[in-house]
């Protein structure tokens, strides 16, 4: 095999610059004709067999039972494959040394990435050594040239190390922010209206329960088409916003527990008991347990004293720092339970004209009006980020395209009907522009984050005042 011939190259030896990576000695010490000849040589193993090294290196992570959580051949072929090969390429034509912030850049985000999926430091670490082995192997078996073999397995070898030291040292930082940034927003959530929220869900639970039990008092076949317990607003909120508020906490498992119980058990002997002797002891079996969630409930609430402020200050949403550690929660969930998750990036149109023509003050009364509607018009186990200056991001929990499509209209609609009053003015009418966007596999949060951005700006481009799906 000959190789290719990289962009003629200056023959003078390198000065020394400041290393990316301590590890890069080989690199520093060839003259640019040697190190032009060996990545030539390795650039052309890496084209040529670059599908081989592909499903090598993922063959690793599909076959490891850490990482089954989160890659499936769906996704490594669709998704990942691509990626990964381009990133090979683009690995061995920067320069580590002339390209170091570029060199860096690209390891850093792809660190980034693995974090946010939660890929195993140890698994990518891993799949590097395969990579290694692969190429090396390759280039032993075609090249003739003792000094360029040589050359090229050194590079080879110090350039992937080099990669993986950036990536590595990204991913514990993002790591690090997500778990600080978990903590505070449950200190804060837990903070922000907490009697309120334990009222309200209080109130959530008593309505189900009273929904089916006098419901099957009054008319036996009433309780038939009552929807489960984990399937109610009170169990959307227990799955969904108090795993983040109380993650880890021994109340929150049994509550989970009993909510189990009482679908799986309890609340079919009521169905199937009913009209017979034995109605009322199932009844009362189902009235004891709701009563000790609620119980389970307060004392889960009163367990919890610290808080952290984060909340935007203008318009109460969440501050946008917590939003890669709840997607990632949120990720979770949708691949253990096979459930949908959609997005919503919901941007105010015009908005600068209104701070130009009305004030800055009268921005901030807008913002605030839309936030209240954004924040009125979706479920308390959703989640509402404040995402940019007058942009807002919506998490619909276990919500399919379809549906998620229904509560942007209504979303849409409810603002455009809105008069904001504001002083020494005339009321003013406000409009705002959706991107919607369903989690179809993808691993990586930011991709679905990425595709409801996309999404709104296909909206605005549009005419804005609308909804686009991607």
């Amino acid at each position: 095999m000959t190789p290719p011939i990289l962009p003629s190259p200056d023959t003078t030896a390198p000065t020394m610059t400041p290393l990316p990576h301590p590890g890069l000695s080989c690199w520093l010490t060839l003259t640019d004709a040697e190190k032009q000849a060996a990545r030539a040589y390795i650039h052309a193993i890496v084209t040529e067999h670059g599908p081989v090294l592909v499903d090598a290196f993922y063959a690793a992570f599909l076959n490891d039972s850490t990482s089954a959580a989160f890659l499936s051949h769906t996704v490594v072929q669709e998704r990942l494959a691509s990626a990964l090969a381009n990133w090979l390429r683009t690995l061995i034509e920067t320069d580590p040394v002339a390209d170091v912030e570029a060199f860096q850049q690209q390891q850093i985000r792809i660190g980034k990435v693995h974090a946010r999926i939660g890929i195993p430091t140890h698994l990518v670490l891993a799949g590097a050594t395969i990579l290694k082995t692969e190429i090396g192997r390759r280039i032993a078996g075609q090249c003739q040239d003792p000094q360029v073999l040589t050359h090229s397995l050194l590079l080879l070898v110090e350039l992937i190390d080099a990669a993986m030291q950036h990536m590595t040292t990204a991913y514990e930082t993002s790591t690090r922010e997500v778990t600080r940034d978990n903590e505070a927003y449950r200190f804060l959530a837990l903070a922000e209206d907490m009697d309120l929220e334990r009222e309200s869900q209080r109130a959530a639970l008593m309505e189900w329960s009273h929904g089916v039990l006098f419901g099957l008092l009054a008319e036996p076949d009433a309780g038939s088409s009552t929807i489960s317990l984990g399937a109610s607003s009170f169990g959307l909120w227990v799955r969904h916003r108090a795993r983040h508020l109380f993650s880890g906490a021994d109340l929150l498992r049994k509550i989970e527990e009993a909510i189990t119980e009482i679908d799986n058990t309890l609340l079919p002997e009521v169905r199937s008991s009913r009209g017979s002797a034995g109605q009322t002891a199932a009844i009362t079996a189902l009235h004891d347990r709701v009563e000790e969630i609620k119980f389970l409930l307060g004392s889960l609430f009163q367990a919890a004293s610290s808080v952290e402020n984060g909340r935007d200050p203008l318009t109460r949403t969440l501050n946008r720092r917590f939003l890669p550690g709840l997607l990632s929660r949120e990720f979770a969930l949708v691949k253990s339970g096979n459930v949908p998750l959609s997005l919503l990036m919901v941007d105010v149109d015009h908005f600068k004209s209104i701070n130009d023509t009305f004030g800055h003050s009268a921005g901030d009364t807008v913002l605030k009006r839309v936030a209240e509607t954004v924040l009125d018009s979706v479920r308390a186990s959703d989640f509402v980020f404040r995402y940019g200056g007058e942009e807002f991001l919506v998490v619909l929990v276990e919500t399919e395209r379809e549906k998620a499509l229904v509560i942007a209209e209504r979303l849409r609609s409810k603002v455009e009907e809105m008069r904001v009053p504001l002083d020494g003015a005339p009321p003013v009418t406000v409009t705002v522009s959706i991107g919607l966007a369903t989690h179809e596999g993808h691993p990586d949060p930011q991709y679905l984050i990425d595709r409801a951005d996309q999404a709104l700006y296909k909206a605005k481009a549009e005419g804005r005042n609308r909804v686009v799906m991607t």
